[in-house]
């Protein structure tokens, strides 16, 4: 079983070190006969898990189905997949870091409505919180939300414009404010506080990682616990801080259904959807670092992560759509407060 990984752009296919064009939609259904082959377009942190969770889904596929699998994927900000799959990248399986990024692909034609309800769990596949990354010995003391306000204090975090967690970063530090009871005057004026001391705005998770880890920028990083999991399971030493605020990052997935359809691959891309759901997948996201929607597999992981006491989700703030537009349309109070450092 290959497996073939995408620039970003989703332009390229790389295979062995070597850059070759894309196949056309034709030579999709031509190529190989029996074989199938399909493209999952994810966010970055996802990649991981997907390498330990391909290979399982094909070998079960071939079992079962006498059909040999290939994937293809693309791995980047979850802003910028949606975008290049709305501008062309094929997908026939996305898996995306927020659910407004699935239903922008929706609008555009490409994914048929309802499909939160095509796939278990409402299309959410994993979870995480936000966590806050500190230096060795955590020399500015930080213990919450509250002490990123502080003028010594320098925060890395990506963008939300092409970022899928640096717009819960934001619901994140905007909601430790709102959802313990202060105002949106308070709220607005302490993420106004905290964006001033970001020096750099990294395209996404794991570029964010890379600023803090690699280029040694910032006191405290704010990423998925998911992605600090991952960096300490591959030695990073840095301690982090999971605060008893927090909201609840959850990720969708679903077919592409205009994509599935005309390449013959709905049968295959369903299956996959659904085999993430089970045990078997679900335990591969948790050994990444994911918040398992399965209960059992929660249950048998609940000492990997930390109990959070106040756990909220985007519901509280009206859902995505509304989120979309208030806090991170053009001119909205990302722009707004971003522009005010």
């Amino acid at each position: 079983m290959k497996i073939k990984a995408l620039y970003p752009v989703g332009l390229l296919a790389v295979t062995a070190g070597v850059a070759t064009p894309l196949v056309t939609q034709s030579a999709f259904s031509q190529q190989k006969g029996k074989d199938v082959e399909i493209t999952l377009v994810s966010y970055a942190v996802t990649r991981s898990a997907y390498e330990k969770i391909i290979p399982k889904f094909a070998a079960k596929w071939e079992k079962e189905k006498g059909q040999k699998v290939t994937f293809k994927q693309s791995y980047g900000g979850s802003g910028s997949q949606t975008r290049a799959v709305i501008d062309g990248l094929e997908a026939d399986v996305v898996q995306l870091a927020l659910e407004s990024d699935v239903d922008r692909i929706q609008k555009a034609g490409l994914i048929n409505p309802g499909w939160q309800k095509e796939a278990p769990n409402n299309g959410i596949v994993t979870k995480s919180v936000v966590a806050l990354v500190t230096r060795p010995g955590n020399p500015k003391k930080i213990k919450d939300w509250r002490d990123l306000g502080r003028d010594d204090v320098k925060t890395i975090t990506a963008n939300p414009k092409t970022s899928g967690v640096a717009r819960w970063n934001f619901i994140g530090l905007w909601g430790s404010v709102t959802q313990t009871g202060g105002s949106e005057a308070k709220a607005r004026e302490f993420t106004t506080k905290v964006y001033n001391n970001v020096p750099v705005l990294p395209k996404d998770a794991r570029e964010a990682s890379d600023t803090f880890y690699k280029q040694n920028q910032g006191d405290v990083l704010l990423n998925y616990e998911n992605e600090v999991l991952l960096a300490k399971s591959k030695g990073e030493t840095e301690p982090f801080i999971v605060p008893p605020v927090n909201i609840s990052i959850d990720a969708p997935v679903a077919v592409v259904d205009k994509v599935a359809n005309k390449r013959g691959t709905q049968e295959v891309a369903t299956a996959f959807v659904k085999y993430l759901y089970t045990p078997e997948a679900q335990e591969e996201f948790a050994k990444a670092g994911f918040r398992p929607v399965n209960a059992t597999v929660a249950s048998k992981y609940a000492s990997k992560f930390p109990k959070v006491p106040k756990l909220y989700t985007i519901s509280a703030f009206g859902g995505w759509d509304k989120v979309q537009d208030k806090f991170f349309k053009d001119g909205g109070i990302f722009d707004q407060v971003f522009k005010a450092k």
